[in-house]
């Protein structure tokens, strides 16, 4: 059983190494490191207001509470993280972590969240401010996350995403391994330099978007405001209707009923690599 504390904190380094407890009720003010290397702790109806509150930290569980915009970077290489039902109001929140599972958080100034972190579950988490969401992270399964911030899923693989809109630039640059189910991604130049993604009854709208990927799948989609799509790519497409304009995808099937400018520059690709399926 936790031993439950409860206190107003000013100090920095306020319960380092603290472990086997509940800390409820409570606040931690300006001083930084309060839970460093901690383990085996739940944190219930808190603000933290200090940078750094849980670094190198095993084994813990947040709710019911606030991490003001002075908490920032406030958990680091921690190893075990569950939280729900809070509120996260502060910039750099997790990198270099592990074993994430996140429910019914909002983050409302997200800059610099969840870099190379692995094993991370995402569920019913909305976003605001999110530039670079999770870039270079591993493992991550996503469902129920709105989205407003640009770059998001830079440099990562294994990705797993559901039910979820994401509004901003160039989304999963760089990636593989992805696949995006009944979705709204709304960008500019999504999925450029990727390999192996793949897109299913989604709703997509990009400038130049989906480019320059290895492996570009997608099965009952449909576009608006989409031109100069698929360059480079090699691909396997199924639209749902049409698409304004495709420019020079190097290999595979396009099945669409209409698309209104078709650019293959035989100067730049093998034209006849590429079919296109009117359905």
């Amino acid at each position: 059983m936790k031993t439950e504390i409860t206190g107003m904190y000013n100090e920095e380094r306020a319960l380092f190494m603290a472990h086997d407890i509940l800390v409820s009720n409570s606040e931690f003010d300006v001083g930084e490191s309060p839970l460093k290397h901690s383990r085996d702790v739940e944190v219930c109806g808190v603000t933290f207001k200090g940078k750094y509150p849980l670094w190198y930290s095993n084994n813990i569980t947040v709710h019911d509470t606030v991490f003001e915009a002075g908490a920032r970077a406030a958990i680091w290489y921690t190893n075990g993280l569950y939280m729900h039902d809070t509120k996260y109001r502060a910039v750099k929140s997790m990198r270099r972590c592990s074993g994430i599972k996140l429910e019914n958080v909002e983050f409302t100034d997200a800059h610099e969240m969840l870099w190379t972190c692995k094993d991370i579950s995402l569920k019913n988490i909305r976003v605001t401010g999110g530039d670079y969401l999770c870039m270079n992270s591993s493992d991550v399964t996503v469902e129920g996350l709105e989205l407003k911030g640009n770059y998001s899923f830079d440099g990562c693989s294994g990705i797993k995403i559901k039910n979820s809109k994401i509004i901003g630039r160039d989304a999963f640059w760089n990636c593989e391994n992805v696949t995006v189910e009944n979705c709204v991604i709304s960008g500019e130049y999504i999925g450029w330099n990727s390999k192996n993604l793949t897109f299913i009854d989604c709703e997509l709208e990009s400038l130049q978007g989906f480019c320059y990927i290895d492996g570009l799948v997608m099965k009952n989609c449909s576009f608006k405001n989409t031109t100069l799509a698929f360059e480079y790519s090699s691909v396997d497409i199924d639209i749902n209707g049409g698409i304004d304009s495709i420019i020079n995808p190097i290999s595979g099937i396009i099945r669409t009923s209409s698309i209104g400018e078709l650019i293959l520059d035989p100067d730049k690709v093998n034209v006849k690599a590429t079919r296109i399926w009117h359905k």
